[in-house]
């Protein structure tokens, strides 16, 4: 069936009109004149049958119309060229993989993972941009989405095949310095760890996201902590992180977020008893056209997590 498609130098006209409300910009951007883009969008306008800009006394603005549709075709011309770009460059070798991820894990997780990755697979580029929620694969230019969410949760989302990474388990972490202050009151040894017993009298940190996040894990250690739901709120790990770091309170953390914390001994852990949380990290993927590259990047993915 034949596609209902303007020609792409309409639309690429179309676009830097629309992002600087002027013919003559637009045409100093694409090395045209003025009278090109003009007639580039005469006839863009004829073939959507839909008035794009108005005539001002200073030049051009959009109409609704034109706001609307150029808010679609940007993201769509930006990806067209960066999919085209990287077509050239491969050659047919290798490829690129499109991948959506929640941003902590990516952050934190996988991308100081990958040059293992690059070194062992040279001529394959992973892209990485920031989604949070289910989406339809059909609708975006994703490959593959790194995803956290319960097992109830992966399984409702739509047309998708999904593998089970790692457990998000928590852990009770916080600066070493505020651990040292908990010595000091006799109340255990710093960067061995202290009693659930002791975590209840100290500063808790709250993610917004998982509100009794600090009660679940006293009641699984048995521990009665009346405060257990108060202390700042924040929303993401990595701000949890931070905060801790710089020895606001205990956060409850997994442990695979933080490694480089632990590692420098910006952060310890409070208590060495772990809960095993509902959610989990999974990647994935299309049933349906699934992309080939898939097939280097998800084993590899795998091994990581499991090691």
């Amino acid at each position: 069936m034949r596609r209902t498609l303007p020609s792409t130098q309409a639309l690429a006209c179309f676009d830097a009109a629309a992002r600087h409300e002027s013919y003559t910009r637009a045409a100093d951007e694409l090395a045209l004149t003025q009278s090109a883009v003009s007639r580039q969008i005469l006839s863009l306008e004829s073939f959507l049958g839909v008035a794009l800009f108005r005539r001002t006394r200073h030049g051009v603005a959009l109409t609704p119309a034109g706001r609307s549709y150029a808010r679609q075709i940007g993201p769509r011309l930006q990806a067209l060229e960066r999919d085209t770009l990287d077509a050239m460059a491969h050659q047919g070798h290798g490829g690129a993989l499109s991948l959506a991820a929640v941003p902590t894990f990516a952050t934190r997780w996988l991308i100081p993972r990958l040059p293992q990755f690059a070194a062992r697979h040279p001529d394959i580029v992973v892209h990485i941009d920031t989604r949070t929620r289910p989406f339809l694969f059909a609708d975006t230019g994703f490959d593959a989405a790194l995803y956290a969410g319960t097992p109830e949760q992966v399984a409702q989302w739509p047309g998708t095949q999904a593998y089970l990474l790692l457990h998000e388990d928590v852990l009770p972490v916080c600066s070493p310095h505020l651990l040292e202050a908990a010595t000091q009151r006799g109340r255990g040894r710093a960067h061995v760890g202290v009693s659930p017993q002791v975590l209840a009298e100290l500063p808790l940190l709250q993610q917004s996201t998982r509100p009794y996040g600090w009660r679940q894990w006293f009641e699984a250690q048995g521990t009665s902590a009346s405060r257990s739901l108060e202390g700042p709120r924040y929303e993401l790990f990595s701000m949890l992180a931070v905060a801790a770091a710089h020895g606001l309170g205990v956060a409850l953390m997994p442990p695979l977020l933080i490694e480089a914390e632990l590692a420098r001994g910006e952060l310890v852990i409070a208590c060495q008893q772990p809960l095993r949380g509902e959610r989990g990290y999974y990647l994935l993927s299309p049933l349906q056209d699934r992309a080939p590259v898939l097939d280097t990047f998800l084993p590899w993915l795998q091994a990581q997590a499991a090691s």
